[in-house]
């Protein structure tokens, strides 16, 4: 029996190097392709084949090279993404170092990047075969081969509806995709038979269907009254200088210096650029947005460890539903990044059983991709696990994951950061909303201190119409059963007993929660549905546990099926007047882009969404190759002055002042023209609009350009 037992070990460890070898040659033949198709800049495949060897091969190799155990596919395409993202960053800035030290004009560009890259990459690939040859390698069991295909037809639908919605104003693809999302769910959640291993991969269907519904209306950059303007005009400096300087291009301008300082939206689209051979909007539009998808898939499988894998499923829908998911944070390119890390930072704090110098190795580099993707996400996950560390001092319950040593290692790192570069600009812009927050102090009992959003989620604000009744009362609804949630854990009469540093996490979200409805002009620092988007990475898994215990105290039994029918009852409706479609179908005010561009005004399509079209576009580049910006006065709408001319012509708002009526002009001076002044004779500014007849000035101006929608005003004043 000895003998026939060591055959079987001899047998399993020459299988499992045969599967090693058969591993790193995959490995290597996705190199080489990738190399062929940058080098001969084959079309499509170097965009493809590249992406996905830059965005996932230098992480997975890295995770074999450290041995981890890696809880199924989610959680290696979670951690491979990562890791590769932080080392894109890394190299880059290691690259970038050779201005200063060898005097390279032009560190940043192919000739640099592609032989560091492929270097560091084949030598980890050949460490991790050597250290891994007779472990076994990541088994990927495909369930349902057919069932995988049909669901896929789900994104392509989306992407197809988008642009045919964008196109030619037809939305009926759309709102079937919609539909089809919605059944998805309320079918897998209520279905005896789904299988659990299907959740990673329909959750994953459902946020790239979301995602790119609303980014595929236009193949042009998409506002969402998001910051995504200045992320490109920061990214432009650096790709046209191909070097990535650490000092503020414009001193003393926090706004420009806080996104310079972020290599998420700096040096790793240019890599990206570089490499791909693609315009850095496009790839914040398409490859930003399928990095973006990964999120929820995370947060699957960060939950699935504390609720169970059903309700770790309606969670993440429930995350997914909440509208800022699929609009308004995907006009913030270097907060979508940041989300990524935050998500795979906190699944390497609560991952069990692994070696503590792998967790420390991963939660360095991950610490350093949050702190320098995204500022304020850094700052609240700071908040944050200070907080937890504190009550779980005060507890006497020491947590194992969030210690001493990592909440400072963080603080310093992050600290560092943002007072070593781009002239402390995030530093201080962090006192300067301090300072901002301590001042609305005086107003703490007047609610119209709070923003208008803060007022309509606590129910203070009348509906405009019925289906916003409606749409508001299955909002309440979520937002009473994450009370409800909280208290039952609390009380510890929920079956579900959550590890207690993420209790303690749980726990602070709900009171920063209630800071932000409380300290007046604390929400308006990042806008209250983006820090309510932010906390439910944490507290989304409270309102299918309050739904769990109100069915349990009703039916004075748990019953998995009733919890799993309300939570469909509550959820498809929210998830229908969320994307829009029930105000689509009752042709009620809507502001989905993809559903109803069509019958929008075009002040609230153009200034409000940031929907630019090609006049738009070709006339903000006229005026940046043909006027030198910085020796003339010029004027437009503060939306064309933070979208078009920024992102399109790369001009510093700092050159270009807010047309009024008041307007006095300089010696030379330049009138931009959208055609939302153009067509519709409106002029719009942050609290006024005017007919362009009351801008009578413009009448002893030259026409030095049109397009037919847009015009370039001139005028010499000696």
């Amino acid at each position: 029996m000895i003998t026939v037992n060591h055959d079987r070990r001899d047998d399993m460890s020459q299988i499992n190097s045969k599967n090693s070898y058969q591993q790193i040659l995959c490995i290597l033949f996705l190199q080489i392709a990738s190399n062929i198709s940058i080098l001969f800049d084959i079309p499509v495949a170097r965009q493809v084949i590249g992406f996905t060897f830059f965005t996932f091969i230098p992480g997975y190799v890295l995770i074999k090279l450290l041995k981890m155990k890696m809880k199924g596919l989610a959680e290696t395409v979670l951690f491979s993404t990562g890791l590769s993202i932080t080392f894109l960053m890394l190299i880059g800035l290691a690259i970038n170092e050779l201005h200063s030290v060898f005097a390279v004009q032009k560190p940043l560009s192919q000739i640099f990047l592609l032989p560091a890259t492929n270097i560091f990459i084949l030598t980890c690939t050949i460490l991790a075969y050597l250290r891994n040859r007779n472990n076994e390698p990541l088994n990927i069991n495909v369930e349902k081969p057919s069932t995988l295909l049909i669901l896929l037809c789900i994104p392509a639908l989306s992407i197809i509806g988008a642009i045919t919605s964008g196109v030619y104003g037809d939305n009926r693809i759309l709102l079937f995709t919609i539909i089809a999302i919605a059944a998805l769910f309320a079918v897998t959640t209520i279905s005896r038979k789904a299988i659990p291993k299907l959740y990673p991969f329909i959750v994953l269907i459902i946020a790239i269907s979301l995602i790119y519904h609303s980014q595929m209306v236009s193949d042009k950059l998409l506002g969402f009254g998001s910051d995504v303007g200045g992320e490109v005009f920061a990214q432009k400096i650096v790709e046209k200088n191909a070097y990535w300087n650490p000092i503020n291009p414009y001193p003393g301008d926090q706004s420009v210096g806080r996104t310079y300082a972020m290599l998420s939206v700096t040096i790793l689209p240019t890599i990206y650029s570089i490499l791909l051979n693609l315009n850095s909007i496009l790839v914040f539009k398409l490859l930003y947005s399928f990095l973006f998808a990964l999120v929820p898939l995370g947060l699957y499988n960060l939950w699935k460890n504390f609720v169970g894998e059903k309700f770790a499923f309606i969670s993440a829908f429930f995350f997914m539903s909440f509208q800022p998911f699929y609009s308004e944070i995907l006009g913030i390119n270097k907060q979508m990044l940041g989300e990524l890390f935050l998500v795979a930072l906190l699944t390497v704090l609560f991952k069990e059983k692994e070696d503590k110098n792998k967790k420390v190795i991963c939660s360095l580099l991950f610490s350093f991709g949050l702190v320098v993707s995204h500022y304020a996400l850094a700052e609240i996950f700071l908040l944050l696990i200070s907080l937890v560390l504190i009550i779980s001092k005060i507890t006497k319950r020491p947590s194992r994951n969030v210690t001493v040593t990592f909440v400072l290692f963080f603080f310093i790192i992050m600290f560092a950061w943002y007072i070593y570069t781009s002239s402390s600009s995030v530093f201080d812009a962090f006192l300067t909303f301090g300072q901002w927050v301590y001042n609305e102090l005086g107003d703490f009992f007047n609610l119209q201190s709070r923003e208008p959003e803060v007022l309509r989620g606590l129910g203070l604000e009348p509906p405009p119409t019925v289906w916003n009744l409606i749409s508001r009362i299955f909002a309440y609804i979520t937002e009473a059963l994450i009370i409800v949630g909280f208290i039952y854990t609390i009380l510890k009469r929920t079956r579900i007993y959550l590890e207690k540093e993420y209790f303690f996490l749980v726990f602070v979200c709900m009171l920063f929660l209630g800071a932000l409805i409380a300290v007046p002009g604390l929400s308006s620092i990042m806008n209250i549905t983006r820090f309510y988007h932010i906390l439910l990475f944490i507290i989304a898994p409270l309102c299918v546990i309050g739904a769990e215990n109100i069915i349990k105290h009703l039916m004075k039994h748990e019953d998995m099926l009733k919890t799993s029918i309300l939570m469909i009852i509550i959820l498809v409706p929210y998830f229908l007047f969320q994307t829009g479609f029930v105000y689509e179908l009752t042709n009620s005010p809507c502001w989905s882009l993809s559903l109803s561009k069509h019958r929008m005004s075009q002040r609230q399509v153009y200034c409000i969404l940031g929907y630019a079209d090609e006049q738009y576009i070709s006339a903000a580049k006229w005026l940046s190759n043909e006027v030198n910006v910085r020796n003339v006065a010029i004027y437009t709408e503060p939306s064309s002055r933070t979208h078009e001319l920024r992102a399109y012509g790369g001009i510093y708002v700092g050159y270009v002042e807010t047309l009024s009526n008041v307007t006095q002009f300089n010696t030379r001076s330049i009138v931009y023209l959208n055609p939302l002044n153009v067509i519709e004779e409106t002029v719009v500014s942050r609290r006024f609009v005017w007919n362009i007849t009351d801008l009578q000035f413009l009448n002893d101006m030259s026409n030095v350009y049109t397009n037919g929608r847009s015009e370039i005003l001139y005028k010499y004043a000696p």
